[in-house]
């Protein structure tokens, strides 16, 4: 005798109760295993590809370890002191950067040169903040971001954990596929189906997209001749992972920058801004409908949201798992709604007899 659809419902609560507590407990334990789980994951076309071409799935997946240590190690000897150095200068430039545009300021609006003025007092406070932690701030940002994310999460347990479950990947996913109770599994499966669907179309996809994006911005930026262009393009690409984020806070900064650097030269910093709105272009109109799609169910504000309330909750670990989670109950809300349509909650008891008739 199967259960009720109530009990089920319960078990299914108590079941993603059970998780997130455990979320919330392990935090940053767990950080390795959820890192090497989503490279697994993004990984795993590529060796089921290489497998199709006649490797075993072991060869496969040796092959594309090998790949990824080469591309790491090209990228800390070739790109990433390059974008922290000028990260660091770019930080410790900012209170002379506020002076000049405190200067530039005062001359446009003389008002404010009275220092009894609200917005002169303001600015004086802005700036000696800048002038106090303008030189701690690089320093400090690079030391969160390690503290957060652990050198030797990156450097030993995630990319030993990512091999080995993309070495078993297709094992564990057949494994998993027999635990699925009977009655529903041809359900569940198709809604796993659909979130996969919806995780490669824009995980996949969007990681693409920055990377595109981010390549993008920093060659051109610096080609442009602006200082600090490489920092600047890798910000705007790894944002662009975030709705919006991406343009408005690179497009800004590049422009930003601009002005003070080429302040008089009006063609350099239109070109500046064609660069944003030639990227932002490419991105709207062949990238993301190409690499993305427009069928992956993830609105923008949906996703925002999940981002912003999973940080909160959970922190970094809480943002990793936002975009999956988000994914997830999106496919579920709209396979509710579906069966709700279905329903005679939906068409009513009098309905009942008009259907019947028309099948």
């Amino acid at each position: 005798m199967g259960i009720s659809r109530f009990s089920q419902a319960k078990w299914w609560g108590i079941a993603a109760l059970v998780f997130l507590v455990t979320l919330w407990l392990l935090g940053n334990v767990i950080l390795p295993f959820l890192v090497g789980g989503a490279i697994a994951y993004f990984l795993d076309p590529i060796a089921d590809r290489l497998e199709r071409l006649g490797l075993s799935r072991a060869l496969a997946t040796a092959v594309i370890a090998v790949a990824t240590v080469l591309i790491f190690v090209l990228l800390v000897l070739a790109v990433i002191p390059t974008l922290v150095n000028q990260l660091t200068q770019l930080i410790n430039s900012a209170p002379a950067i506020f002076s000049q545009l405190q200067t530039f300021v005062m001359n446009k609006f003389p008002q404010l040169s009275d220092e009894t003025s609200t917005i002169r007092q303001t600015l004086d406070s802005l700036g000696q903040t800048i002038q106090q932690r303008g030189g701690q701030m690089a320093n400090t940002l690079i030391t969160s971001f390690f503290s957060v994310i652990n050198a030797v999460v990156f450097m030993i347990v995630a990319p030993v954990v990512a091999f080995y479950l993309l070495l078993d990947w297709d094992k564990m996913v057949a494994k998993i596929d027999t635990l699925l109770p009977l009655d529903h599994a041809p359900t569940i499966r198709e809604l796993f189906r659909e979130i996969d669907h919806v995780l490669a179309g824009f995980v996949r996809g969007q990681m693409t997209v920055c990377i595109i994006l981010g390549t993008y911005y920093a060659f051109a930026l610096m080609a442009a001749g602006l200082n600090f262009g490489a920092i600047v393009g890798a910000i705007a690409g790894f944002l662009t992972f975030i709705p919006y984020v991406g343009a408005l806070v690179g497009g800004g900064l590049a422009i930003g920058l601009a002005l003070f650097q080429f302040w008089g030269d009006w063609w350099s910093i239109i070109i500046i801004w064609a660069i944003f709105q030639s990227g932002q272009f490419v991105e709207g109109n062949i990238l993301t409908p190409r690499l993305v799609g427009n069928s992956v169910g993830l609105h923008p504000v949906w996703l925002l949201f999940a981002l912003s309330a999973f940080g909160a909750l959970f922190g970094f670990v809480g943002m990793l798992i936002a975009v999956p989670v988000a994914a997830a109950i999106g496919v579920v809300a709209r396979f509710g709604i579906a069966q709700y349509k279905a329903s005679r909650l939906y068409h009513g008891i009098e309905a009942a007899p008009y259907r019947e008739e028309q099948g």
